[in-house]
Parts: C-alpha cells; sequence; structure tokens
C-alpha cells in the first residue's frame, strides 16, 4: 500500500439507492464499518484473517445512499479504533494535506485525509474518545461526534459501546448539516430556537498551546456579536476535581469494555499490534470491572455537571485540540504529554454522551486547529443549522 493513501480498499463502492439531500455527493468509510460482501480490518491484518465478509450493510451506510450518496472506498483506521495519531504500523499513515509531514489524527485518519483530500465529499468514522473530532480539526474539517445513541450502530466493530458513536466529517458546514439531516432525522429538537449563552471552560482553554489559545479567542471574537449569542458568555471551571480525573475515569470504562468487547479474540488469535495498541490493551486486560465500580459512579456525576452546565440553553465552547498536528514517526514524552492533553479536551463531551461540533481554524504557522461547541443531549441536528445558518457567514 502507497504510503499517505487514505484508502485501504477504494474498490468497495455501493450506487445510491434513492434520491435526496445528498445527491451527487460521495463518501467514504472508515474499515470497521458492515459491508455486504466485504470484511472489515479493524486496522489489523489479523483481524481481516480472522473475521468473515458482512451478510449485511449497516444502517448509516444504507440510509446516505438512499438520501442520494454514492460510497466509493473504504479508509484507513488505527488499529481496533485504539489511538488518536493516526498512524497505523501495518496500512501505513494517511496524508494530512492540510499539514503535510503531519500526523491525520485518529483513529478515523483516512476518513479525514479522504475528505480534506478532496477525494470524497465527506466521510463516516466513528467516535469513542476523540477519533472524528481530532482527525478532523487537525486535517482542517468539519466534524461531529453527535449525542450517544442518536446514530444506529449496528453494523460497527466496537471499541467501547457505552462510548461508541458514528461521526462524520466534510470540508463544510452545510455539508456537514445535509448528512445530519439524512443520518438523524426527525430526532433532533427543533432547529429554530436560538441558544441563550455560550460557556467557556477556563479549564479546558488552559490544555491549549498559548498560540493556538489566542487564535481560537480571536477568532471567537471576531464574530459579530448576533452570531456570539448577543455576547453572552460565561468563563467557568468545568471540572473542579481537575480534568485528569475525567480523563482517568474516560480511560478506564473505555479499557474495560474495550477488553469485554476483544479480550477473547486477542487471548485466542494473539495478533500483531502496533506501537501503543498491544500496552493499552495488556493494561486493559488488567482491569477488573467491579474492582472500577468508582468510576462508573463518576461518570455518572460528570454527565450531571455537563448537563447543568448547559441547562439554561448553553453552549459549551472548548479547543477541539491543543495544538497544530505532530509531527508524523514522533514518539517519547511530548506525544504522551500531547495525547493526554488531547483526551482531556474530548472526554468531557463523550463521558456524557453530548454532540460536539468542531469548526476548523487556521492556526500558527497557517497549520489548522479546531474551535468546537458542545451542545445539550439530542440537540445534534440544531446545532448543526445554527453553525450553518450563522457561524459559516464568518468562516
Amino acid at each position: 500500500m502507497k504510503e499517505g493513501n487514505p484508502y485501504i480498499n477504494q474498490s468497495v463502492r455501493l450506487e445510491p439507492t434513492g434520491s435526496g439531500g445528498l445527491d451527487g455527493l460521495v463518501f467514504a468509510v472508515k474499515d470497521v464499518f458492515a459491508i455486504t460482501g466485504h470484511a472489515a480490518s479493524a486496522g489489523n491484518p489479523d483481524w481481516l484473517d480472522t473475521h468473515k465478509a458482512a451478510e449485511a450493510t449497516a444502517p448509516a451506510i444504507e440510509k446516505l445512499l438512499a438520501n442520494g450518496a454514492a460510497m466509493e472506498g473504504v479508509t484507513i483506521t488505527d488499529e481496533l479504533m485504539y489511538s488518536i495519531n493516526g498512524e497505523n504500523a501495518h496500512y501505513g499513515t494517511p496524508v494530512n494535506p492540510a499539514a503535510p509531514g503531519r500526523i491525520p489524527g485518529g483513529s478515523s485518519s483516512g476518513s479525514a485525509s479522504a475528505v480534506a483530500s478532496c477525494l470524497a465529499d465527506f466521510a463516516l468514522g466513528t467516535d469513542t474518545g476523540g477519533s472524528v473530532r481530532v482527525p478532523s480539526a487537525l486535517c482542517g474539517l468539519y466534524g461531529i461526534r453527535p449525542t450517544h445513541g442518536m446514530v444506529d450502530t449496528t453494523g460497527l466493530i466496537p471499541l467501547a459501546p457505552s462510548f461508541d458513536t458514528i461521526g462524520w466529517m466534510a470540508r463544510d458546514a452545510a455539508t456537514l448539516q445535509k448528512v445530519g439531516e439524512a443520518l438523524l432525522g426527525p430526532r433532533s429538537l427543533p432547529s429554530n430556537k436560538p441558544f441563550q449563552s455560550m460557556v467557556l471552560g477556563v479549564d479546558l482553554w488552559e490544555l491549549c498551546e498559548p498560540e493556538t489559545q489566542s487564535v481560537l479567542t480571536d477568532f471567537l471574537e471576531s464574530w459579530p456579536p448576533a452570531f456570539r449569542i448577543a455576547n453572552k458568555k460565561r468563563n467557568i471551571i468545568v471540572a473542579e476535581e481537575g480534568l485528569t480525573a475525567w480523563m482517568d475515569t474516560f480511560r478506564h470504562i473505555q479499557a474495560i469494555e474495550a477488553w469485554e468487547q476483544h479480550g477473547d479474540w486477542i487471548s485466542a488469535a494473539k495478533p500483531s499490534f502496533g506501537p501503543g495498541i498491544a500496552e493499552r490493551f495488556q493494561w486493559a486486560s488488567a482491569l477488573s470491572r467491579t474492582e472500577c465500580d468508582g468510576f462508573f459512579a463518576k461518570r455518572q456525576a460528570i454527565a450531571e455537571r455537563m448537563n447543568e452546565l448547559l441547562a439554561d440553553d448553553a453552549l459549551l465552547v472548548v479547543p477541539t485540540v491543543p495544538g497544530a498536528a505532530p509531527l508524523r514517526g514522533l514518539g517519547g514524552e511530548a506525544v504522551e504529554q500531547n495525547r493526554s492533553r488531547t483526551l482531556q479536551l474530548s472526554c468531557p463531551a463523550g463521558l456524557a454522551g453530548l454532540p460536539q461540533v468542531t469548526v476548523p481554524v487556521t492556526g500558527p504557522g497557517g497549520l489548522p486547529v479546531g474551535l468546537s461547541f458542545i451542545a445539550g443531549r439530542g440537540q445534534d441536528l440544531r446545532l448543526l443549522h445554527w453553525l450553518n445558518s450563522q457561524l459559516i457567514k464568518t468562516v
């Protein structure tokens, strides 16, 4: 496979089955979705060798086809979706056309690369701990992690089911909204009611590199007052006990569920994993659900805290990533620190199961970063409409 290619299989194609808001658009899908007659690799050759072809296509894909879109190609993913860098030791690292020589972000790396390379109009990915939001931000795209449970995950290879969502990414907010209308249908709240305030999480903003924080602040302040919700903003601490505690809660629950999903297969197949993946599963194998009851209780408290912050029709405004994409092939402490900060930025929406949209912003050195908006549960389409009808006018 050519290094930099976002596709693992570009010959897997499906024609539209109907007509609708996606007529004429082409999309790609992450290699974790069921497609009739195709065996998904989940980013690992040993998984591919030990799993059969799907007998049915995932409902999310079928909805897109029924709305007029054509599917062209299956994209590279990090192994078993258990990374946020986008570097796959087996299938290569997809190019980041918005930041050459840098990682695309993961685990939906190929999906972001395909859209940013203009090889697809939009792409499906999955987001458990940031796997759509992070590559969208690092590749200069719009992306969404929807409310947990809003999009049917049937036919999806799981990582941690209580966090797993199907997300999507596009080069413009209008396409992001159209895909949302196809996938979400009438289940979101009415889209014409305005949000009342913005909450800026001070502790989340402090995770940003100073130059990135400055760029994002200037970007937000550049909007006319009407687009800033009449300038009603509140600066607060989101996680009073510290975001590292929130991240640890996410990491433990994710690891427990990941081992429950894949531990038997790993023990039996003894797959070859790339750097970082084997270590994460090894750690996960030593965790006990009963011994980690406190983390599950903590998640409930975090969800209540997030609901409290958004109760008055507010949006939580946060950086999507701490800074521009790191260079490819790096390792060591700096990479781990960046991963930790990224997970801390991503975990609030994941722990509470809330929708989060990331908007592309040109960061320091002309490299892309992202600004995110988190809304209350079920307000996905409302958020997408707001972005498309108001924010896009200033981008």
